[in-house]
């Protein structure tokens, strides 16, 4: 019993001496922790800053003839058929109080809204082999419109809309589309949602329209006009509001000359966020997929995109600001028992840390339900492994974005953020490697004061206080170590709902502060470390 004492003191002792050093290198950890590996962290300010719902997912227009590959993964998942009154599918949306939840996709290009000005016939999508996008137009009825806000109301989502922006286009020589956008259609639905008192977070123009466009595609300068008209109207429309949406454009994949272009002819303020989509591992049918998300130098690849995109904007003179709008990794739906699964929170946990970095304000997961890769199961809506780690992400992770850097091996992904909603900052730690366990020490870089340094030492814990620097781990793991497994670990237990259809718990575990983290193969940390002094996070 004394001896063990004795090495807790000793050990705690180590850790307040490295504490008061400062450690201003990696190395100098590394020696003093008898060659543990260690994530520096510096707190002194923030890199980057999110929005506080930085997290967001879609829910899409696929109907169920919808297929990639010779596999029809979306079910009745579409905004159309979607049964909102199930119990699971209310409680993961109500869990995030509140999640961000965009409202598009590729056939939101091919849908009209049946309100007074609309002179055809409200009917469904049907599949047309040579219509663009492979589907005839589509109607959103206005009883389903009332019957979505009815949800929303219930559960509480941010939402944002993707209108249709194909309205009036004219094929031109080059074979773009051209021509102003016809907004009658649009803006008429707009005055039906205001008048319904129907709350929209941001109203989005058009989905993959931009660069050289998916199946279509709009010149940067005729979209900057449309993206002013949909101001114009929108400005119009809620003047009597205390707030307005947010205008958002173009939900497209990122092409640096057209995204340029649009910036300049929209700004100071005529656009509120740029949209951009990622799909960077390529199609869902590649066999190659697991190999691609466990290769860092695959991971980092995205990062130019970020990079390139947040110096755009601040070099732009402009207030817009950078969202993803719509990610699922694998376009096509994804892949069964990749995209839903464990595996896949590697890449998603990846994208949220690495996007915010560059001031990524909020990141849209393609979909909250469909497809293979949704967060929730297309037909039984149990969360898959991503919807946890989105909630545990959206819980635990603040808006401070802090730099972090990790001295060891390249497979330890590291972020850090200034905690959410308490004390000190929270760790995420991913590890790609299936062989090794790592043990990990968390130090600041250079964020002590000499007065903070004398504080420190004037109350250095006995062992009584010991309990002050304890910290909170949640430790992710696949079922039976299975990379490919739809079911998660929570330190060691399944999560999965009740009969109830209710989201469990995600509990921690206590762990003494000064312990390394233990980062086990293929699994994934979050630390919250309260008593990190982190002087920016206070």
């Amino acid at each position: 019993m004394a001896a063990g004492l004795l090495l807790k003191m000793v050990g705690f002792c180590v850790w307040a001496l490295f504490w008061l050093a400062g450690s201003a290198t990696v190395s100098t950890s590394t020696t003093a922790f008898a060659g543990g590996e260690a994530v520096v962290v510096d707190a002194r300010s923030a890199i980057a800053v999110t929005n506080d719902d930085f997290v967001c997912t879609t829910l899409d227009w696929w109907p169920p003839e919808k297929c990639d590959y010779g596999t029809c993964s979306w079910g009745l998942a579409s905004l159309l058929n979607l049964n909102l009154s199930n119990k699971i599918l209310m409680n993961a949306v109500k869990a995030f109080s509140p999640l961000k939840l965009r409202l598009g996709g590729t056939l939101q290009d091919m849908l009209i809204y049946d309100t007074s000005d609309s002179r055809l016939p409200c009917t469904p999508f049907v599949k047309n082999a040579s219509a663009m996008f492979g589907f005839s137009q589509g109607c959103l009825p206005l009883r389903r419109w009332d019957e979505l806000n009815a949800f929303f109301q219930k559960t509480g989502p941010k939402v944002i809309f993707g209108l249709n922006a194909l309205n009036g286009r004219v094929t031109m020589p080059d074979g773009s589309l051209g021509g102003p956008w016809n907004y009658t259609n649009a803006a008429s639905f707009i005055h039906y949602t205001v008048n319904k008192g129907y709350d929209i977070h941001g109203w989005e123009l058009g989905n993959e329209l931009s660069g050289s466009g998916v199946g279509a595609r709009i010149d940067a300068d005729q979209y900057a006009a449309d993206v002013i008209t949909l101001k114009h109207i929108i400005d119009s429309t809620y003047q009597s509001n205390p707030s307005k949406p947010l205008v958002i454009a173009p939900g497209g994949f990122f092409d640096a000359a057209w995204f340029t272009e649009l910036i300049s002819k929209t700004k100071p303020n005529q656009m509120d966020a740029i949209t951009h989509h990622i799909y960077n591992l390529g199609p869902g049918v590649d066999d190659h997929l697991v190999q691609k998300i466990l290769d860092p130098s695959y991971l980092d690849g995205e990062a130019s995109t970020f990079s390139n995109l947040q110096g755009i904007l601040k070099s732009a003179g402009t207030s817009t600001v950078a969202w993803v709008g719509e990610a699922g990794g694998a376009y096509n739906s994804g892949h069964h028992l990749v995209t839903d699964a464990f595996v896949f929170s590697f890449w998603y946990l990846d994208q949220l840390g690495m996007s915010a970095k560059y001031d990524t304000q909020t990141y849209c997961r393609q979909t909250l339900v469909g497809g293979n890769y949704g967060l929730l199961n297309t037909t039984t809506f149990e969360p898959n492994p991503d919807y946890y780690s989105a909630l545990l992400w959206h819980r635990l992770m603040g808006t401070k974005v802090l730099s972090t850097t990790f001295n060891g091996t390249n497979k330890i992904r590291a972020y850090a953020h200034c905690a959410k909603n308490s004390e000190g900052v929270t760790l995420l730690l991913i590890n790609l490697d299936g062989n090794n366990t790592n043990h990990i020490y968390v130090t600041s870089q250079g964020a002590q004061t000499q007065s903070a340094r004398k504080e420190m030492s004037d109350h250095i814990p006995g062992l009584g206080e010991a309990a002050e620097l304890t910290r909170q781990e949640y430790h992710l793991t696949p079922k039976d170590r299975n990379l490919q497994s739809q079911q998660m670990l929570l330190n060691g237990i399944v999560l999965a709902t009740d009969a109830n259809g209710d989201i469990p718990k995600l509990e921690p575990v206590q762990v003494v502060g000064t312990q390394p983290i233990t980062v086990g193969p293929y699994s994934i940390v979050f630390a919250h470390i309260p008593s990190f002094y982190a002087p920016v996070c206070s």
